[in-house]
């Protein structure tokens, strides 16, 4: 994916990959109408567009074509998440973890799980 810094519309089709996939233009037009109101013609613009950028692969089905995506969950979460800190908060975990302790924004669960992270990369171990 190389830094692609994926649209809200583009988010919203290649969840519906992650979801299921291959999936037919139509398939993919009736997901996104119900779910964020889109026209057929919105969505295979953007179909077209993330094709473009080689962020869907498209592979002719019998008289239909089948979309399937092109980039992992979590390789464009990992993307977006660093640009997110960068943006927000230069870069820093530390920050960003302390603005929501402070505003009492993390449930004891989250705060619990946090610990068991830290835990484990002190550790030695993988988070």
């Amino acid at each position: 994916m190389n830094e692609t810094k994926l649209t809200p519309s583009e988010w919203n089709v290649l969840n519906c990959l992650w979801e299921s996939s291959p999936r037919t233009v139509m398939q993919l037009v009736a997901e996104l109408e119900g779910s964020v109101g889109w026209a057929k013609s919105t969505t295979i613009t953007t179909l077209r567009r993330m094709e473009e950028k080689g962020l869907v692969r498209c592979e002719q089905a019998g008289r239909s074509k089948a979309y399937t995506p092109a980039v992992e969950r979590e390789q464009a979460a990992t993307a977006e998440t660093h640009s997110f800190l960068d943006r927000v908060y230069q870069g820093s975990v530390g920050l960003m973890m302390s603005a929501m302790a402070r505003r009492q924004e993390l449930s004891a669960d989250e705060v619990a799980e946090l610990r068991s992270i830290l835990d484990q990369i002190e550790g030695g171990g993988q988070a």
